[in-house]
């Protein structure tokens, strides 16, 4: 087994740089170094790594998602508001080919109408939403259980 096969890379979007003070009625007041921190946490438990990201730059998580090709065995992503709106990383997932895990801390299809369609949830694995810092937990949880059979 390489490395790349025990590595998870975790996108995290736009906005979520705020966390902890972002409109806590909805994200809760965890903050996304708590997140990350629990990630890498978990990922000791399951005998993996993770590398954790966040850009409020489409381009730039488009550059991370060609980046993880050979290095990464797959992703754990929440796109946030790009979920529903970004073609260029719905593209860039299908042209790197890695298996990946779509996770929301909201239940999005409780919100907006528009946050209903995401782009790139026909290219997942699999979507977790609306449990808090649990929906990364259990896409992570879900991806290395799919990597391992």
């Amino acid at each position: 087994m390489t490395r790349a096969d025990r590595s998870i890379l975790v996108l995290h979007g736009p906005n979520l740089d705020l966390l902890g003070t972002r409109e806590p009625e909805k994200y809760g007041d965890t903050t996304l170094p708590d997140i990350d921190a629990a990630l890498g946490a978990l990922a000791d438990q399951l005998g993996v790594r993770v590398s954790c990201h966040q850009s409020n730059h489409e381009g730039q998580l488009v550059e991370l998602i060609h980046g993880a090709r050979g290095v990464h065995a797959g992703l754990v992503l929440n796109l946030a508001a790009y979920t529903h709106t970004s073609v260029a990383i719905r593209d860039a997932l299908a042209a790197v080919a890695l298996p990946f895990v779509e996770v929301h801390l909201t239940n999005v299809h409780a919100r907006e109408e528009f946050r209903h369609r995401s782009m790139v949830a026909a290219l997942a694995l699999g979507i977790v939403q609306g449990f808090g810092v649990d929906s990364y937990l259990l896409g992570l949880r879900g991806m290395v259980r799919w990597l391992e059979s």
